[in-house]
C-alpha cells in the first residue's frame, strides 16, 4: 500500500463513533426501482451514491456498511440500471440509494437515454434526498462523463460531495495532486461541498470519515 496522506477533512471522535454505531446496526436491501413509479415512499432522509461504471461503487458501499455482499459487484460496466434502496437503522433512520452507473461506452443509446431520464427525474423530484456522493476514480480524476452528473446535480440544486475511490492504487504524490484538482473544481460548482473525501475500500481508508459524512448530511 502507498504511504497515503491523512484523510481530510477530519471529523471529531464523537461524530465518527456515532456513525460507526449507526452503520453497525441493521441494514437491509429494500427494493429496486427501474422507473419512478417504483420508488419507495419518501419518508426518511436519503443519501445517494453516484459514479461512473467500474469506479468501485459497489465495493465502497459494501465497505461502508461492513457487509460483503450488500451491493452486488460486477465486472460488466452498466449492469446496474436501477435505483437500489437500502434501509439503515431500526427504527429506520435513513436510506442509502445506489444510483445506476454512468459512462459505459458500449451501452446502447436507449439504455443511456433511460438512465438520463431516470436519474434526472429522481434528482429533481426527491424532496428527501439530502446529499449525493459522487465517486471519482483517483487514478483518473474528474472526466467529462463525471461532469455530466455534476451538472445535473447543480441544476437540480442537490447538495453533493465528491469522493475519490481506489486511493491505494496510485502514489501518494499523485493522490495529493488529484485531490487538489478535484477540490479546485468542487469550489467552482454551486451545489458541491468544498471538501473531498479520499477512500480505499480495499484497505478501509477513509471509510469511517465517509460514514460520518453520510450522518452529517442527514442532519
Amino acid at each position: 500500500m502507498s504511504n497515503l496522506p491523512p484523510v481530510e477533512p477530519p471529523f471529531d471522535t464523537e461524530t465518527l463513533e456515532a456513525a460507526r454505531k449507526l452503520f453497525a446496526g441493521p441494514i437491509q436491501f429494500l427494493k429496486s426501482a427501474p422507473t419512478l413509479e417504483f420508488l419507495p415512499t419518501a419518508s426518511v432522509p436519503e443519501v445517494a451514491f453516484a459514479g461512473r461504471s467500474n469506479v468501485g461503487k459497489s465495493s465502497l458501499l459494501n465497505a461502508l456498511t461492513g457487509r460483503n455482499s450488500l451491493a452486488r459487484t460486477s465486472n460488466t460496466p452498466g449492469r446496474t440500471q436501477e435505483l437500489n434502496f437500502f434501509d439503515v437503522g431500526a427504527p429506520l433512520a435513513f436510506r442509502l440509494v445506489d444510483m445506476p452507473g454512468y459512462g459505459f461506452a458500449k451501452a446502447p443509446k436507449d439504455i443511456v437515454k433511460k438512465w438520463r431520464f431516470l436519474v434526472n427525474d429522481f434528482l429533481r423530484g426527491r424532496q428527501e434526498l439530502k446529499r449525493a456522493l459522487v465517486l471519482i476514480d483517483a487514478r483518473h480524476g474528474i472526466k467529462d462523463v463525471d461532469r455530466e452528473i455534476l451538472e445535473m446535480l447543480d441544476k437540480a440544486a442537490v447538495s453533493y460531495r465528491m469522493v475519490l475511490t481506489k486511493a491505494d492504487k496510485i502514489k501518494a504524490s499523485e493522490l495529493e495532486e488529484v485531490t487538489e484538482r478535484t477540490a479546485i473544481e468542487a469550489r467552482k460548482r454551486a451545489a458541491a461541498h468544498p471538501d473531498i473525501l479520499v477512500t480505499s475500500s480495499e484497505y478501509g481508508m477513509g471509510i469511517p470519515e465517509l460514514r460520518a459524512a453520510v450522518v452529517e448530511a442527514i442532519g
